[in-house]
């Protein structure tokens, strides 16, 4: 599983002009997943986002997570983030889950961070064409894979 957390001031998620989600300031995640990826791997990718600690503190240090600054998500799926780019100039997306498998994990990514965390995720539409607004702050964007 790969996710893009990207540290925002405000973003929102659409679909044919349509706002599906929207936060104010928190967390856009991109949220790619492959294959082989499981529900012991979503729990830990859930965990890691949770604790991650990427708010500034009273002296300027990246040392607080998101429920200490009251943040959102907004949950994006992303299964471009498992593009293989090694040949050619046409990507290839072989190494992305089928949307059966994805949708099922994305899903629960986001269902475990609201319930086991308590965090507010807001997210996309799984498979659509979407459209994604974002103020990035920092800019901070720390790629997490369950690979490394």
């Amino acid at each position: 599983m790969r996710i893009i957390i990207q540290r925002s001031l405000a973003a929102k998620v659409s679909v044919d002009s349509q706002v599906l989600g929207q936060i104010d300031h928190g967390y856009v995640l991109l949220v790619g997943i492959a294959p082989h990826d499981t529900e012991e791997t979503v729990q830990y990718m859930a965990r890691k986002i949770s604790k991650m600690r990427i708010f500034s503190d009273e002296e300027g240090k990246m040392n607080q997570s998101l429920d200490q600054v009251g943040g959102q998500i907004l949950s994006i799926s992303q299964f471009t983030l498992y593009a293989r780019t090694k040949k050619g100039n046409r990507p290839s997306f072989v190494d992305a889950a089928q949307p059966d498998l994805g949708e099922k994990l994305y899903l629960r990514l986001n269902q475990i961070l609201r319930e086991d965390y308590g965090l507010e995720v807001s997210e996309g539409r799984f498979g659509a064409d979407m459209k994604v607004e974002l103020v990035n702050d920092g800019p901070v964007t720390i790629i997490l894979d369950s690979e490394e």
